[in-house]
């Protein structure tokens, strides 16, 4: 996808301050805020840009507890339904597809311990093709961000 330097720090800005103003930005990237405006709304267009959320702290809303939750899948064909499940969980935060012993790896949030066994025993192992699962409970975060590290000509001359 060509993306050009200005496009770059457009998105710089907006991942580490997603409510910034069409003027602040603008001036950021020495633009007039209506230019601004239409190249976000061209990133946004070209699914560049695939959304805007508010980072919420876990535990304030009772979802302290994150895990990762290896998946491994019986036969390809049982992949279908089995996403069509993980993408109606809401403690799944995230899916992923990967390489080695297991076909899926899965963050998830909730509360308790008692609310990741009915995730993992009841909704997880309970579908039809799942093979096993393996979990893995996290102590504690040392990081965890949103921002990708997308690097500009400017950003990188400066390091």
């Amino acid at each position: 996808m060509d993306l050009n330097e200005t496009d770059l720090k457009a998105i710089q800005h907006l991942m580490g301050q997603g409510r910034i103003t069409w003027s602040e930005l603008a001036g950021l990237l020495e633009l007039s805020a209506p230019a601004t405006a239409d190249r976000v709304r061209r990133l946004e267009e070209r699914q560049v840009i695939q959304g805007y959320a508010a980072l919420v702290n876990p535990e304030a809303v009772g979802c302290g507890l994150t895990a990762f939750v290896f998946i491994t899948l019986e036969r390809p064909k049982h992949r279908p339904n089995f996403l069509k499940k993980i993408a109606a969980l809401s403690e799944v935060q995230e899916c992923h597809h990967i390489a080695g012993d297991d076909d899926y790896l899965l963050k998830v949030r909730c509360g308790t311990t008692l609310e990741l066994e009915q995730l993992v025993s009841e909704d997880l192992k309970g579908l039809t093709g799942v093979l096993k699962t393996r979990t893995t409970i996290v102590l504690s975060t040392v990081k965890e961000s949103p921002v990708l590290p997308v690097k500009s000509e400017t950003n990188t001359e400066s390091s």
